[in-house]
């Protein structure tokens, strides 16, 4: 026997291949869509299970299916044999009706290759989720392999076998024959349900008070399929050939000693040798050892002994063991509550609901999202019966996970968010969602919230009851971060406003207030000032509660960093309606005292805040006016110091125009002059010589190439005598070069005399501009820098020494020279130049004679003034006055166009105003050298 079920087992598992192709041709695959192979059950574990669904309503059912190709080996009397046994069980399954029996949705269905036919969803078969794993698919499904049963499980299980029993003993009289795990299926909500019917035995005298059963002589020969579990048939079955009721407890007896010892019966049976493995067991039923049932619960071990006793009259009946302490567990009753509901009035339902929440902690989470939620949601259908079936579903709800929420118990909420009949109903449902807001907002997916949660928010804020108007804005602020900004924007808050203005309550009005201002800080700032704070004082009620309400909302916003109240809008909006309200004759003292807080926070605010404005402007303004003032003294000095570019092109005017508008814009004592040119002089014949002489120079100056920088060279030997006129003529281009752009410095220096034949420069030190007059040429501009001279004579023994135009010269030659024996300065090379219709003065007679004792001054210094002091020296900071020198060359700085603005400074200790006067000695020279 035992090898005949080993080669089943091994045929069995070969042929899973070839399942689906073999149930393809079957007439149920018309109307239902076959899925995966989930589980393995009945006799033998020979039915191949399916998940599946029905093409036309899409619901979920489960697909039998027995493969033909299992029995191939056997002969075709076997065979058919066989396909009788299992066509009867699964007929007979058809035919009763009853919660705990397996629901046939779709009766046999046979063709050539398999057997077929659908039933209600399906987990597994107790067999599977007690370790016997035939027929399943290779690898085993994880959820078979880990699950455990619970003990509410168990327990509850074990009662609906009982009921199961119960019912065929007394409603169909009728005894199963083959109860054993194999036959009990867990559906999907994890129900245990009886089903394996090939073995049973209807009562001969049904209409007799006492039902008699008669049963068949047990053949070893038939196939194993065609026997029932030889484990599970209690002993008269087998030895006397006699059956009852009885038979089938003996069976549950075993079936429990299963459960709680990982699915071993209470004896194994020799299947070749069947008799006398019985005989056996009777002995050892007889004498049942304690150890044998040790793992039973005690509150039930003696009960089970009972069941297993050899005597039938013993054993309890299934009405009996229904009725057991063991079943009186509070999981139990509930789950076996909600399998009766159907057959509970309103009232009672009400009842059982309220109780509910107390025992859904107790009750493991399988238990609950699996037997007890969809039993709840199924209620919905009933509009009285929600309020009281609302809660236990969020607080099932809030044990599930988000993906477990979404999908078991969101499809059945979203109906229930848009209830609103009956009216009373609607209220309550509105009231429940609105306490667990947190939990929707938190698991429901964003368009859900949009579509089906918010809306329901809107409804409650709108809603005529004052009591959930007033939930509904205590509670609002507890999700608002959970809200989208357009949503809360565009939708709540204008809903929360109209609440406030249109309410006849103070307490709807107050918590409006409140609510807005608990939800401020999930705000815009603008959007707050230009909706929130000018509704403020739309506000008619004057009541000390809505004062401090406003009150609350201007202190948060000005005091909250994201927010804040500019100091425009506090001067001519908030500071006045807060002064209005704040004098208000409801205010007492301390509320009076809080708005004057407030407005004084706000006074001192904005005073600081605009201080430093018109500080920051003020300092802005000084800096703009320092800038102009820069600017336009940088202009004049641009103006003042022309380029060098500039002076040559009024080189260019000068000796290259015409006589006629030989004339320049000059500037007279830092300031610019924009006035006319003065009007032309009348030239005499040597003038006009002169004049042709000098434009004849400025020409080959023109064509010559500027003089490259020199290095000083130390003067070893006194320089020879030249002719002055060449090497003034020469040194012009190398004065162009050298003119620094700076504007006109004032020169320390001490008090000296400047020869009379030139006249002396407004500075002769520092950044200036020194005008020198050759006695032939008009006065030329030219500036100088740090200590230095800014003509460099063509000597370049003694003066070459300017690398660059910014480069301080060196005067070391200089200062040679002063240390030597002064001489007199040889001038006579210039008598040649003046005309012969004047008296003749000679340069050397020009020449200022050097006091007695006195050192003689430098060559170069006794032409053009008095000479610079020396570095050990004090220099006074006392300016020189200049009259008629002009910065540029031109007719009108020419002393010869000019010789009113001849003046010869007087050497004197001490000057006044910073006018040189002109002595008598020089008007007589001037007299003597224009006639």
């Amino acid at each position: 026997m035992e090898s005949m079920l080993n080669k089943l087992k091994s045929t069995v598992t070969k042929v899973t291949a070839d399942v689906t192709s073999a149930v393809m041709g079957n007439p149920v695959t018309r109307e239902f869509e076959v899925g995966r192979h989930i589980a393995s059950g009945g006799p033998g574990m020979s039915w191949r299970i399916y998940n599946g669904t029905k093409k036309s309503t899409k619901q979920e059912v489960a697909v039998f299916v027995f493969d033909k190709k299992i029995i191939d080996r056997y002969q075709k009397f076997e065979k058919d044999q066989i396909i009788d046994s299992l066509k009867k069980g699964v007929q007979q399954l058809t035919r009763l009706r009853h919660p705990r029996l397996l629901t046939v949705q779709h009766p046999l269905e046979e063709s050539r290759d398999c057997l077929a036919f659908c039933t209600e969803p399906v987990f597994a078969s107790l067999a599977n989720v007690l370790g016997q794993w035939d027929n399943l698919p290779s690898p085993v499904p994880t959820d078979i392999k880990e699950y455990k049963l619970y003990d509410v499980e168990t327990k509850y299980g074990l009662l609906q076998v009982s009921e199961g029993l119960s019912f065929l003993h007394s409603g169909v009289k009728m005894v199963h024959g083959n109860l054993c795990p194999e036959n009990i299926i867990l559906n999907k909500s994890g129900a245990w349900k009886i089903m394996g019917f090939d073995f049973s035995i209807s009562s001969s005298n049904p209409s007799d008070a006492e039902p008699k059963y008669v049963c068949k002589e047990w053949d070893p020969n038939l196939p194993p399929l065609c026997l029932a579990n030889p484990e599970y048939v209690a002993p008269e079955y087998i030895l006397s050939v006699s059956c009852d009721a009885a038979s089938d407890m003996y069976s549950l007896g075993v079936l429990i000693h299963a459960v709680f010892n990982e699915g071993k019966p209470v004896f194994q049976v020799n299947k070749q040798d069947i008799y006398k493995s019985f005989s056996r067991q009777l002995d050892q039923l007889s004498r049942l050892s304690p150890g044998l049932l040790s793992k039973i619960p005690e509150e039930v071990r003696e009960h089970v002994k009972m069941l297993l006793s050899v005597t039938s009259n013993v054993r309890p009946d299934a009405d009996q063991m229904t009725k057991i302490p063991f079943f009186d567990d509070v999981g139990a009753m509930t789950l076996q509550y909600f399998d009766s509901l159907f057959q509970r009035d309103n009232l009672q339902k009400s009842q059982f609901y309220k109780s509910l929440p107390k025992v859904l902690p107790k009750l493991p989470k399988r238990v609950i999202v699996h037997r007890i939620l969809p039993a709840l949601t199924s209620e919905f259908v009933n509009p009285d019966m929600v309020p009281f079936i609302l809660p236990n579903v969020l607080l099932i709800a809030e044990e599930c996970t988000k993906e477990e929420y979404v999908r078991l118990v969101l499809p059945d909420l979203t109906p229930v968010f848009k209830q609103q009949e009956p009216v009373q109903a609607s209220n309550m449902i509105l009231l429940i969602f609105l306490q667990k807001m947190d939990l929707l907002l938190t698991k429901t997916p964003p368009e859900d919230i949009k579509n089906s949660v918010l809306p329901m928010v809107y409804r409650a804020v709108e809603a005529p009851s004052i009591q959930i108007q007033e939930l509904c804005l205590n509670i609002i602020p507890t999700f608002a971060n959970l809200i989208e900004y357009p949503s809360m924007k565009n939708a709540l808050i204008p809903r929360i406003k109209s609440a406030c203005l249109q309410t006849s309550s103070l307490a709807v009005r107050v918590n409006s207030l409140v609510c807005l201002g608990k939800i401020l800080e999930y705000l815009d700032k603008w959007f707050v000032i230009d909706e929130i704070l000018p509704f403020l004082q739309q506000i008619p009620s004057r009541e000390p509660a809505v004062l401090m309400g406003i009150l609350g909302i201007y202190k948060c916003t000005f005091t909250h960093k994201k927010l804040g109240i500019p100091k425009e809008h506090l001067a001519g909006k908030s500071l006045p309606h807060l002064v209005s309200l704040s004098i208000d004759n409801n205010l007492n003292l301390n509320q009076f005292n809080s708005f004057m807080a407030v407005i004084r926070e706000m006074l001192n605010r904005m005073e600081a805040e605009h201080k430093t404005k018109l500080e920051q402007l003020h300092i802005m303004q000084e800096q703009q006016r320092s800038l102009n003032i820069n600017q336009m003294n940088q202009s004049e000095e641009t103006k003042n110091t022309p380029s060098p570019a500039t002076k040559v092109r009024d080189i260019d005017e000068i000796f290259g125009g015409s006589s006629g508008s030989a004339g320049v814009n000059g500037k007279e004592n830092g300031s610019s002059s924009t006035t006319s040119q003065p009007s032309r002089v009348s030239l005499t014949l040597e003038e006009k010589q002169r004049l042709a002489k000098e434009q004849e120079q400025a020409a080959k100056l023109r064509s010559q190439q500027p003089l490259a920088p020199q290095s000083v060279k130390p003067a070893t030997t006194t320089p020879q005598a030249k002719d002055l006129t060449s090497s003034l003529l020469n040194s012009m281009t190398s004065l162009n070069n050298f003119s620094l752009n700076s504007g006109t410095r004032t020169m320390p220096m001490q008090g000296g005399t400047i020869s009379s034949t030139f006249p002396a420069g407004p500075t002769m030190g520092g950044m200036g501009t020194m005008g020198v007059s050759n006695g032939f040429n008009s006065p030329m501009g030219f500036q100088t820098g740090g200590m230095g001279i800014a003509m460099r004579p063509a000597a370049p023994g003694l003066y070459g020494g300017m690398a660059t135009t910014t480069s301080t010269p060196n005067f070391s030659a200089l200062t040679q020279s002063q240390n030597q024996p002064s001489k007199s300065t040889d001038m006579s090379a210039l008598d040649s130049l003046f005309t012969s219709s004047k008296p003749k003065v000679s340069m050397n007679q020009m020449a200022p004679k050097p006091a007695p004792g006195a050192t003689a001054p430098s060559p170069w210094l006794s032409q053009f003034g008095t000479g610079q002091p020396s570095q050990t020296a004090p220099m006074q900071a006392t300016p020189m006055g200049m009259t008629g020198v002009q910065g540029g060359f031109g007719m009108q700085g020419n002393p010869f166009f000019n010789p009113q603005n001849f003046s010869q400074p007087v050497a004197s200790s001490t000057i006044n105003t910073g006018v040189m006067k002109q002595s008598t000695s020089a008007n007589n020279d001037l007299k003597d050298l224009f006639g």
